[in-house]
């Protein structure tokens, strides 16, 4: 029964990150001037190299991932982005929520300290 209510969970954790990508690409696009597809693909892949902070163990490897995993960077440079007029940081800030909810669709959370395959999804 508790393995019932897990797998819905992580069904709707993962539906919402679907639902992030396609928000987030959807408003790039739509940006009144919106940097080209390379510069979408470039920066798209970009939170991934927090993953070298696993080169200095899982502890550090997990808060560097979760630090530019989260919604919450993404969504300040947005504000800020607004706040100063620089659409550039709106762009970047569109496409880091692209990539956090492409990878919570795809299955990959939040880190835990124990390890890159042990996260929130679980």
């Amino acid at each position: 029964m508790m393995e019932r209510h897990r797998m819905g969970t992580t069904w709707l954790l993962r539906a919402e990150g679907l639902a992030l990508f396609i928000a987030a690409t959807l408003f790039y696009f739509h940006l009144p001037a919106p940097a080209s597809w390379w510069i979408f693909l470039i920066f798209f892949l970009a939170p991934d190299l927090s993953m070298l902070g696993y080169l200095a163990g899982p502890k550090a490897g997990a808060a560097a991932y979760n630090a530019v995993h989260t919604t919450i960077g993404p969504i300040l440079l947005a504000m800020a982005a607004w706040a100063t007029g620089l659409p550039f940081a709106l762009d970047a800030a569109a496409i880091w929520l692209a990539h956090i909810g492409i990878d919570r669709a795809l299955g990959y959370g939040l880190k835990h300290r124990t390890g890159f395959k042990h996260t929130h999804l679980e």
